[in-house]
């Protein structure tokens, strides 16, 4: 989901920093609430954790270039389940930038496009989450059709934002309509793996019964909200 360098540029640009600050912003209120509920050791303990993991996803993990960006296995809801909503957010806007400091500096000006594609699908997914998921279900226990739901929002929304950059920048011409159609294709057949990952890693989490009320993993993951 890397934007090309140079897709968007000259004044265009700005409006990333707007979208960033307005993401990174609600970013800092989920935080704040979670500091209020579980505390400030739950929350940079779990950041940690989740920075560390993205980092290994856009460095370790394979990704292609295919049209406009590229295609990555991001794990955006298994992070979200996992560990909490601010948590995620800080994970995946940490851990781009870390990639961008020491292994990418050439995607450092398209920070603020990527952090907001990675952000807002991942906000619209833990408010479905809640729709979807129900008050007596933890998520250990989440099915095939419930992850289902959650990836398609996620990677979803990251199409739908990668496609929005790249009409802001590149318009409507036919190579540029071509290249953000071959990665919607690429990108969302990431949705038919990983809500098997998310219940491969929800099924090792609920054999891991230490876990169950520690500052590492969000509570909802062994418990009924």
């Amino acid at each position: 989901m890397h934007i090309e360098p140079g897709l968007v540029d000259g004044t265009k640009i700005v409006l990333s920093y707007a979208t960033a600050a307005a993401s990174l912003g609600y970013a800092a209120k989920l935080s704040l609430d979670m500091v209020r509920k579980e505390g400030v050791a739950a929350l940079l303990l779990r950041s940690l954790f989740t920075i560390a993991l993205v980092f290994c996803f856009f460095e370790v993990l394979p990704h292609h270039p295919v049209g406009v960006s590229e295609v990555h296995l991001i794990l955006g809801t298994t992070l979200l389940l996992l560990f909490g909503a601010a948590p995620a957010a800080i994970g995946l806007a940490g851990g781009l930038l870390v990639q961008g400091l020491f292994f990418a500096p050439f995607d450092l000006p398209q920070y603020g496009m990527n952090v907001t594609t990675l952000l807002v699908p991942l906000f619209a997914t833990a408010a479905l989450a809640r729709r979807v998921i129900p008050a007596n279900v933890a998520y250990v226990d989440l099915r095939y059709g419930q992850a289902l739901k959650l990836s398609v929002a996620y990677q979803g929304g990251i199409v739908l934002w990668v496609g929005f950059w790249a009409l802001y920048g590149g318009g409507l011409e036919v190579s540029n309509l071509a290249s953000i159609g071959s990665f919607g294709v690429a990108y969302m057949s990431v949705v038919l793996a990983e809500p098997l990952i998310d219940l491969a890693v929800l099924a090792v989490a609920k054999t891991l019964h230490r876990l169950k009320g520690t500052l590492v993993v969000e509570p909802r993951l062994h418990n009924a909200a």
